[in-house]
């Protein structure tokens, strides 16, 4: 099976995508180990450095899992779909619904902080104001897509501490409590950060992996802040429409 040395593609991008193509076709199913780094170096007559390569990319993108001293298996995540958010507003779950994916959440961390700690984020905020500090990570079919840390007015929203959020919509719960969603999201300012070894660890990704970072005011029916938050997006599954 030979590659064209002569596209501008580079090999290891020709080999991810005859990978990604066997996948897609069902030459490889969930849970199939792939071939070794020789057998696959034989069939496209290419190096092992090019092969090895390929395979590193394609388990930085949650497409392939290597186990230790067994080989590389094709995750249960065949084919990653990219999430498109519409609107700064949409939730998470509400995303996922309208991509046809089934939305879910993971409380990592929650706690009461001092104002000291998001000073200068949140809008009018002293050292000794408190807040509700939550942190999660939200999937979608399984798969960690971002990691949400929250900061709420604690007097508003003590009631978090104690209320059950596994696989639950923030959005929806304050809903049901207040009886409106959050309003506007602006300002929200996006740019690109690389995982640290903390996030990585909560989204079972690489360290140094591309990240979207989305840090949002969000403002209840009054337009006043409600709530303040930062996203971590995991870059090669999100697209996001502005």
């Amino acid at each position: 099976m030979k590659l064209d040395e002569g596209s501008l593609t580079p090999l290891y991008q020709q080999v991810m995508g005859e990978i990604r193509k066997g996948i897609e076709d069902g030459s490889y199913n969930t849970g199939d180990k792939i071939p070794s780094e020789v057998e696959l170096s034989e069939m496209y007559s290419v190096s092992r450095i090019t092969v090895r390569r390929a395979v590193e990319e394609l388990v930085g993108e949650g497409i392939l899992t290597k186990k230790q001293g067994k080989g590389t298996y094709v995750t249960k995540h065949k084919v990653q779909r990219k999430i498109t958010q519409e609107s700064m507003v949409q939730s998470f779950s509400e995303m996922c619904q309208v991509n046809g994916l089934t939305p879910g959440a993971h409380v990592v961390e929650r706690d009461v902080v001092s104002g000291d700690k998001i000073s200068q984020d949140y809008q009018g905020v002293s050292p000794e104001d408190r807040f509700v500090y939550i942190r999660r990570v939200r999937t979608a079919d399984g798969l960690p897509i971002m990691l949400e840390t929250n900061y709420y007015p604690y007097d508003r929203f003590e009631f978090l501490l104690e209320t059950d959020l596994e696989d639950a919509s923030l959005f929806e719960v304050i809903e049901r409590v207040f009886g409106f969603k959050p309003g506007d999201s602006s300002p929200t300012l996006v740019q690109i950060t690389l995982a640290t070894a903390d996030i990585a660890h909560d989204l079972s990704i690489n360290v140094g992996e591309p990240l979207f970072q989305l840090d949002t005011y969000l403002t209840d029916d009054r337009g006043e802040p409600l709530f303040y938050e930062h996203q971590y997006v995991v870059g090669n599954r999100f697209s996001l429409v502005i």
